[in-house]
């Protein structure tokens, strides 16, 4: 058995969630969507993902195009589209969590995992407990039942990850509920190192300005974007209250036409990020393995093209803006690897117009299939 055969073969069968490294390293014949089979194996950037069981292989996406590299990093933070992880912490390996639980799993992948295959915002639940920042799905706030942990071996990842990648951009989106008095959090973001990364409040525009450039937060080493649902946390601590600066889709298909409670409605233009939750509602209601660390036949019924088009339709009939970050559960079960292929789409309608990102190297303009006309795209050669 050939060595990329091999490693499909193991991880589409038996460690599908954990072979990230290898997936991206194999070189076989097989292009995004063709079904591998014994005699060759998926090629660069590939890797082998099970549709519908596990003999039913094919090759998906494992990882976004980096518009900074394709274009350039010369444009402002918010002309860019962003793939971002609901609950990123929560993952069945338990990294984060001293009960050794498996409770309210939304991620297959750690956070290392999920920064190298692309995703650049985690959304993270935080509290007060024992003094320090933990991380929190669905528990008890009071007495940390069910909680996953502190998040400073979360914070040391992200801080590794941007140290290890010096031109590369990282957001939290951190639903809040930690004591501002207590500069709890920015004394964890000192622990972990993350501090000298932050960017600051001060350079945030206000009003539906645009950014600084990305080079220039690059340059500055300002590479850590981080927002707070806790609006007392930007006067007394400096971390940037959420909806001063952005709108937000109520999370689930079934609501997706609809703003996020605490957001101002989706055609607010005085607000210079999107953020665009995404999960199948119907699938979520019909399958009682949706948070399931052992059933791995669930990637077309979470991640799907429908993805896509579902973005197409709100750009259409709500917002006229296309979203900058984009969130999603379990970023590797995906069909054909949609939700890569929706951040190339998003960063090709910011960055050209085009369909896909990939595109954009061409040097002119796409004709899109949607009525793009309010959207202002920014082109350049390159």
């Amino acid at each position: 058995m050939s060595y990329s055969r091999f490693v499909c073969f193991i991880v589409a069968s038996v460690f599908y969630n954990v072979i990230v490294s290898s997936i991206a390293s194999s070189n076989g014949e097989c292009q995004l969507k063709d079904k591998w089979g014994f005699d060759k194996g998926c090629d660069i950037g590939l890797y082998c993902s099970n549709s519908s069981n596990t003999f039913d292989q094919q090759c998906a996406k494992s990882v976004f195009s980096n518009p900074f590299k394709i274009v350039n990093n010369s444009l402002p933070f918010n002309k860019f589209a962003f793939l971002t992880s609901h609950n990123s912490y929560a993952t069945h390996t338990m990294s984060y969590s001293t009960k050794g639980g498996f409770y309210g799993d939304n991620e297959d992948t750690s956070i290392t995992q999920q920064l190298n295959s692309g995703v650049r915002a985690l959304m993270l639940n935080i509290f007060d407990y024992k003094g320090d920042v933990w991380l929190c799905h669905g528990c008890d706030y009071k007495t940390g039942l069910l909680s996953h942990g502190p998040a400073l071996g979360l914070f040391n990842e992200v801080e590794a990850f941007l140290t290890s990648n010096s031109y590369e951009i990282v957001t939290l989106i951190l639903e809040d509920r930690v004591d501002a008095e207590k500069n709890t959090l920015g004394k964890a973001f000192d622990a972990s190192g993350l501090t000298k990364y932050l960017f600051p409040l001060s350079k945030m525009p206000l009003y539906g300005e645009d950014w600084p450039l990305v080079k220039d937060m690059v340059i500055a080493n300002q590479r850590l974007v981080v927002f707070s649902s806790s609006k007392s946390k930007q006067e007394s601590e400096g971390i940037a209250y959420q909806w001063n600066f952005m709108v937000e889709y109520k999370f689930g298909s079934d609501g997706m036409h609809t703003n996020h409670g605490w957001s101002l409605k989706l055609n607010n233009t005085s607000k210079s990020l999107v953020l665009f939750n995404y999960a199948d509602s119907k699938q979520k209601k019909k399958n009682k393995n949706y948070h399931s660390t052992f059933d791995f036949t669930l990637p077309k019924e979470i991640n799907t093209k429908d993805l896509i088009s579902t973005i197409k339709m709100c750009y259409t009939s709500i917002s006229k803006r296309w979203p900058n970050f984009i969130a999603v559960d379990y970023g590797k079960r995906t069909d054909g690897g949609a939700v890569f292929e929706a951040v190339d789409f998003l960063n090709g309608k910011l960055l050209c117009g085009c369909e896909d990102v990939n595109s954009c190297q061409n040097g002119s303009l796409c004709t899109s299939d949607v009525d793009d006309e309010s959207q202002n795209h920014i082109w350049f050669n390159v």
